[in-house]
């Protein structure tokens, strides 16, 4: 089983920043893709940023210019720089992967971190 642990959420003041970032261990082959996902109390789960193998990176509208992802070279981490944070931005932060396990690509989620914007 492929695990994500995701670090770096916590309180900050509108405006201010803060670095997320996802650790990917187990049995992986590759990782053919990585991203970001946000789920606010009462809302859904929605797509903040993806980064494929290639490079080609995808943000939200309501993020881009502010967030950026980005990955190490190896691909075992997966970094999410959040500026000019907003208190709409406050949500739970969600690492997703696309991997290959066992000569299959499968997706998989970490348990979240709590990013908080006061205004």
């Amino acid at each position: 089983q492929v695990q994500l642990v995701e670090s770096g959420g916590g309180l900050v003041q509108a405006g201010g920043s803060l670095r997320l970032s996802c650790a990917a261990s187990g049995s992986i082959f590759s990782i053919n893709a990585m991203g970001w996902y946000r789920q606010a109390p009462g809302k859904q789960r929605e797509l903040v940023a993806t980064i494929t193998s290639g490079g080609i990176t995808n943000y939200a509208d309501s993020v881009k210019g502010r967030f950026a992802i980005s990955t190490d070279n190896a691909w075992n981490t997966v970094y999410l720089q959040v500026n000019s944070l907003k208190p709409e931005d406050t949500a739970a932060y969600y690492c997703n992967a696309a991997a290959v396990v066992s000569g299959a690509m499968r997706g998989y989620w970490g348990q979240g971190t709590q990013v908080t914007v006061s205004s």
